[in-house]
């Protein structure tokens, strides 16, 4: 704006002179004077009554410097008259002109201060509308708190019987080691199962996680050994790349090993066969962001984060959908195949632990699920040999 008031007043400016220099090469022809009108309306786009009152002095003293030069005789009267009526029509020219303006610049305050309105009031329905779908969403979850607590008791009695029973088959003669690893991962998962249902019970309320300084590998590994046999089963091919000295992790295993678990159940879910699904492992520096997340938590932190990228090869996602991937009870499996609330509860769990879980997807290239957590740097360990 700025830039185009200059533009304006160097062009009324240069109007202004020519007309002044018209006046001086012919003086009896007041007509030229008339053009004084040109700068003054350019003047007044500019808005400014300082400006315009230099403008029209500045004019209408040009105007009379026109009876300074030599007339015939009894001509200098009707001269004076007729430049006496240049100046009132340039004088209404600039009233009607400024007034004009002002106006105009009154209609668009009015029209700016209507549009920050409206924007405010865009804003208080956003907020509203956001608002009415968290008292939605914790209705919802409420509900299933209820509908988990109501159905517990009867869960539990044959998850019990279950334990019984297959602590009594390790108990049998001719038990081979490979058959009570399979036990104990079983009997380890029954114990998760009944956690997992206690932390149901409302999903408002999940038991907080109670993360602890861990080796990478403690934490990826069994979940990757429970998954391994169901892609074994659909032909999928999962690999898992951990690098070595990775620093610690600030983890709950258990916790951790929830989010894990679902995460591979949906990349398996979203694979066909022969597909590939990777866990790929990595340390990196932390934003600013991370940081101070993390340390909230983790006061002992260093200066970078723990990154769990799982990768499929699957179906991926459309844009829309993963809008919506982390809303609870949003699923895109079949009806009886999925809850909704995996990605919303493992994302809920991260967050407690002072990372982040992100997506990204693409519809026929597959989906790639990045888990932040905060990291801890130890100092690797001497060992002195002895001769």
């Amino acid at each position: 704006m700025l830039k185009q008031n200059r533009i304006v007043l160097a062009i009324a400016g240069a109007v202004f002179l020519a007309i002044v220099v018209l006046e001086m090469a012919a003086p009896a022809n007041v007509v030229g004077a008339y053009g004084f009108v040109l700068p003054i309306l350019l003047v007044a786009t500019v808005r400014s009554r300082g400006l315009m009152l230099v403008t029209v002095v500045a004019c209408i003293v040009a105007t009379y410097m026109g009876l300074m030069q030599p007339t015939k005789p009894g001509r200098f009267q009707s001269a004076v008259i007729n430049r006496s009526v240049v100046a009132g029509v340039l004088l209404v020219v600039a009233y009607i002109g400024m007034t004009w303006e002002e106006r105009k610049a009154r209609e668009e305050a009015a029209r700016a201060a209507l549009a920050r309105e409206t924007e405010n009031l865009l804003k208080a329905n956003t907020q509203l509308v956001d608002a009415k779908d968290q008292l939605n969403r914790s209705e919802r979850l409420a509900a299933v708190g209820q509908l988990v607590a109501s159905v517990a008791h009867e869960v539990g009695t044959p998850l019990h019987s279950i334990a019984w029973h297959v602590q009594a088959l390790a108990e049998e003669p001719g038990v081979t080691p490979e058959m009570k690893k399979r036990v104990t991962v079983i009997d380890e998962q029954l114990t998760r199962v009944v956690r997992i249902i206690q932390d149901l019970l409302s999903s408002t309320r999940q038991r907080q996680p109670e993360p602890t300084w861990l080796p990478v590998e403690q934490v990826i590994s069994p979940a990757a050994v429970l998954m391994e046999p169901a892609f074994h089963a659909k032909e999928v091919t999962l690999t898992v790349e951990i690098p070595g000295d990775l620093p610690l992790v600030w983890a709950d295993a258990e916790k951790m090993h929830q989010v894990l678990v679902n995460l591979l159940a949906n990349a398996l879910a979203a694979t066909p066969a022969h597909g590939i699904v990777t866990v790929l492992v990595g340390a990196r520096a932390a934003s600013s962001d991370e940081l101070d997340r993390g340390r909230r938590v983790a006061d002992a932190m260093s200066p970078l984060v723990i990154t769990v990228a799982v990768r499929d090869t699957g179906c991926g996602m459309p844009e829309a959908d993963m809008q919506k991937a982390f809303e609870p009870f949003f699923t895109t499996k079949a009806i009886g195949k999925g809850t909704g609330l995996g990605l919303f509860l493992s994302r809920e769990t991260v967050l407690a632990h002072g990372g982040n879980l992100s997506l990204e997807s693409e519809t026929g290239r597959g989906t790639t699920v990045t888990v932040t957590l905060p990291g801890l740097k130890t100092e690797p360990t001497r060992v002195t040999e002895r001769v």
